[in-house]
């Protein structure tokens, strides 16, 4: 399938997760990709898996680094430049909740410069610096954030429920301001989604695997009483980045949280016993 044959397109945070589902799913499609991280062996994992997808050798860019450093970010770009010529789409798909044993109104404040760092400053910086570069091409920007940027309080992780709240925001400042130029911008929110992220939070397999089971088994948690794949992320990113498909989708945040941010505490319990009929 050659949907995106001969389109260039940066994913950050390609280690895990959705950003490696997404790698796969733009492999299929014939896409140019850079894959990045920190980690070398994940990033050639996936890179095998690109192959095996059908991509070819020569469209599989890896390139590792820290992001939320700026010579890592140049090198990011540049590399990209010098592998495929170009620009098409940027994915900013790396995030992190971080934790350092404080909660609430209690977490620290250097807790609050490292989430901020990856979560949207990282974000800033790569759509600056990759501007004239998807002005060129007319290209796509895609975001990821979360559901946890609100309307509903997450004060459990307030710097990162903020993080993915300006996030939402800058997406719509910068879509409205690129537009002009012929660049699209969206984001997407993911609900609870089955990945690494809270192994990278330092927590084990079997506590991931127990929360997500504990939100899956209540309605008033996830109403589809199952938590996302990556691949379900994957799709959604891929149609934004697709201007064939998605054209006149601008600025916007789409949710997929199996009907996580429709439902209210009253909502999660049957009318006929709160009624007691």
């Amino acid at each position: 399938m050659t949907r995106f044959s001969g389109k260039s397109v940066i994913i950050t945070g390609s280690s895990n997760g959705i950003g490696r589902a997404t790698a796969v799913l733009f492999a299929r499609y014939g896409a140019q990709v850079t894959i990045t991280g920190r980690d070398s062996d994940r990033l050639e994992v996936i890179g095998q898996k690109m192959l095996k997808a059908g991509g070819l050798p020569e469209n599989v860019n890896v390139v590792v680094v820290n992001l939320t450093d700026s010579d890592g970010q140049d090198q990011i770009i540049q590399s990209t430049l010098n592998r495929f010529g170009k620009i098409d789409v940027l994915i900013n798909n790396a995030g992190a909740n971080f934790m350092d044993g404080t909660m609430n109104t209690d977490q620290s404040i250097d807790l609050y410069h490292k989430t901020f760092r990856i979560n949207f400053q990282a974000v800033v910086e790569m759509i600056k610096k990759t501007k004239e570069h998807l002005i060129k091409t007319k290209g796509e920007i895609v975001n990821i954030s979360a559901i946890a940027a609100g309307p509903q309080a997450m004060p459990m992780a307030p710097y990162y429920a903020a993080s993915k709240a300006a996030l939402d925001q800058y997406t719509r400042c910068v879509a409205v301001d690129l537009i002009q130029y012929g660049v699209r911008v969206n984001s997407v929110s993911p609900g609870v989604v089955t990945t690494g992220f809270m192994n990278a939070m330092g927590l084990p397999d079997q506590i991931q695997e127990k929360a997500e089971a504990f939100m899956a088994s209540r309605k008033e948690c996830i109403p589809a009483g199952v938590c996302g794949k990556p691949e379900d992320i994957a799709e959604l990113i891929v149609f934004l980045a697709d201007r064939k498909r998605a054209s006149y989708i601008i600025g916007q945040s789409i949710v997929a949280d199996g009907g996580s941010s429709l439902v209210a505490g009253m909502h999660a319990h049957d009318l006929k016993d709160m009624l007691g009929l």
